[in-house]
């Protein structure tokens, strides 16, 4: 399809998500709410303040007064402060005075939902050239989206010929033959995403098919010709074609399929099919679909399903039941790994993350990491293949450049798990990854990422130079604490980060600089595992401060408070350095594109973007 390249440009439309089913996005979309938007309770039972459950056990029960201690709440209830976690309705005493006994203190935040837990204002919920599946119409709808841009479904014109030709109505006599073929063709185009017109059977007439083609080529995006493209007596569709525009192919080294067209006519591909059933088919799998392809601003791939991977992180499953986990799956080195990703029920967008699920039967208490698991596959196996897999620390850099690979290489993808600079470190280790996101500082020499790789791998993995970036305290709109030092966190309520997190190293070095223990931080063990969720937390009024990018505070309107700028690099294997992804990733990491669209995020430097650090 090389001669239709550049000859067709994708359009685009504004639709309602309510219609978007099977659609392509056009632009990558990003939430407009947060899900849930509020802290919610996760079980029913009571919501109660956890620091006056403190105590309690099977021989001092605590007795809890209503309105005082606790309110009754259902799944899904708001969590209204001062209260700030949940006790299930099955762990409760009641006495005979109508009060209520707990055996077991409970933990801030147990048992309640987040707001942002799933979906955090702001964040990509869907990249570009995305096909459009019921889940994430759900999704969509949650995080407050209405509408989206969607590549725009070409109209596809199908004409029938032949003299002997009927309807399927007909009652057919001797030499007539039933029309089927264009039935055929306006299914596959439907289910691959285009609009089909089907129009009566026109006979073999030079003058009627002439005109018909004629008309249609100027309505319509792709036009198809069933029958009368071979060298009999009556078929004159090659030659309306060379009449009408330029005939680009005509006949192929298919067998069957042989006699095929492909022509231009007013600037619109034209494609004449073989009248037998079979050899219509094939034609069409070979030329209408790559042209259907280009209007849609897809790739060809073939769907399969049901490969070995390795697992990239231990699951613990109940004996109870069978478990459905979802995973992002990638092929690094000579193996396919799967990552999994969250768990729960009110975890949707894993689902719309995910490229496959395996399975963790009943009766089994999970998997370690390292062992094989069967993962029945979304994607096809030559994305997969095709995919670039980044595991370690969040940035929304990621979620740009994963966007954007795809539109600038379109056999290549990328696929990101998000798990702390020492948990991507150890994914380099096990070679489950191929780039490792960090921004580890060295206590020692006040330098980013270059010892904890020297010590962890020598000179076998190098470190590609990203983004300077803006770590400060995410507070408030106006700063109402007024919070600007570590030791100003004190009076406030903190939202932390998970252990083996950059952040959380940085924020432990500044405690220990400024002569502060964890104990007086409260909020210390209240952790999240990305900065946007951290963001969200401090605008829901869930929290007041916590460290964090600056891009994460603009793009949900807080204020923030520059600690000091650190190094955010991507540690990669040499043997790595040569993989066209890497390649096609190091190319858009240094890309003006790039570097625009780091402008508009705010809170980074781009000095050495792409520079190779070896050891």
């Amino acid at each position: 399809m090389a001669e239709l390249q550049g000859k067709i440009v994708p359009g685009s439309e504004i639709i309602s998500v309510t219609e978007a089913l099977d659609r392509i996005t056009k632009s990558a979309v990003y939430a407009k709410y947060c899900s849930p938007l509020y802290n919610a309770a996760a079980m029913d039972g009571i919501m109660v303040i956890a620091s006056h459950t403190n105590g309690a056990s099977e021989k001092k029960p605590v007795e809890l007064q209503p309105d005082q201690d606790y309110k009754i709440v259902d799944t899904g209830d708001p969590i209204i402060p001062p209260y700030d976690a949940v006790i299930m309705a099955e762990d409760l005493i009641e006495s005979s005075d109508g009060k209520l006994r707990i055996l077991a203190s409970s933990s801030p935040w147990e048992h309640v939902r987040p707001i942002g837990e799933d979906i955090v204002a702001g964040e990509m919920i869907l990249p570009s050239n995305h096909l459009i599946r019921p889940i994430d119409i759900g999704v969509l709808l949650s995080a407050g989206i209405l509408q989206l841009e969607v590549i725009k479904k070409p109209r596809v014109a199908i004409f029938p010929t032949g003299t002997e030709i009927i309807e399927p109505t007909e009652i057919p006599k001797k030499g007539d033959i039933i029309e089927s073929n264009s039935r055929m063709f306006e299914n596959m185009i439907t289910v691959k995403g285009g609009v089909a017109f089907r129009f009566p059977p026109i006979a073999d007439n030079y003058a009627k098919i002439k005109e018909k083609v004629a008309a249609a080529a100027k309505e319509y995006d792709l036009v198809i010709i069933n029958a009368g493209s071979s060298a009999g007596t009556e078929d004159f569709t090659v030659h309306v074609l060379r009449e009408l525009g330029t005939v680009i192919i005509h006949g192929v080294a298919i067998k069957p399929g042989k006699p095929v067209i492909l022509a231009l006519v007013n600037d619109k591909p034209v494609i004449g099919l073989p009248g037998y059933p079979v050899s219509a088919y094939i034609g069409f799998q070979n030329f209408v679909l790559p042209v259907l392809r280009l209007y849609l601003d897809q790739k060809a791939s073939e769907q399969e399903t049901g490969i070995e991977a390795v697992i990239s992180k231990r699951i613990v499953s109940s004996l109870k039941y069978k478990e459905y986990i979802h995973v992002k799956v990638g092929s690094v080195g000579d193996k396919i790994v799967a990552a999994p990703l969250a768990r729960g029920a009110g975890a949707a967008m894993s689902l719309v993350r995910a490229d496959g699920f395996c399975v963790i039967g009943q009766n089994s208490e999970g998997v370690e990491a390292g062992e094989k698991v069967r993962v029945e596959l979304y994607r096809s196996l030559e994305e997969i293949r095709n995919t670039l897999v980044i595991i370690g620390s969040h940035d929304l850099i990621i979620d740009v450049i994963a966007d954007m690979m795809p539109n600038h290489y379109k056999n290549m993808y990328v696929s990101s798990t998000h798990v702390g600079s020492m948990g991507g470190l150890m994914a380099l280790k096990r070679g489950e990854a191929h780039l490792a996101p960090i921004h580890l500082l060295d206590e020692k020499t006040g330098a980013y990422n270059t010892a904890y790789v020297q010590q962890m791998f020598g000179d076998e993995v190098a470190i590609i130079r990203g983004v300077g970036r803006v770590q400060g305290f995410i507070v408030k709109k106006g700063n109402p604490l007024d919070i600007h030092t570590i030791k100003d966190i004190r009076k406030s309520r903190y939202v932390n980060r998970q252990r083996g997190a950059g952040t959380r190293i940085l924020f432990d070095f500044m405690l220990k600089q400024a002569h502060m223990d964890a104990a007086e931080i409260n909020g210390y063990t209240n952790e999240m595992t990305t900065h946007m969720a951290v963001a969200a937390l401090v605008q829901s009024e869930s929290a007041d401060a916590g460290l964090g990018i600056q891009s994460a505070a603009k793009a949900m309107g807080l204020d923030f408070v520059p600690v000091g700028l650190e190094e955010y690099d991507f540690a990669v294997p040499k043997k790595y350095l040569e993989l066209d992804r890497v390649k096609a990733f190091l190319h858009i990491l240094k890309s003006e594109a790039f570097k625009e669209k780091l402008t508009v995020l705010g809170g980074y430097t781009s000095d050495h973007l792409g520079e190779i650090i070896t050891f």
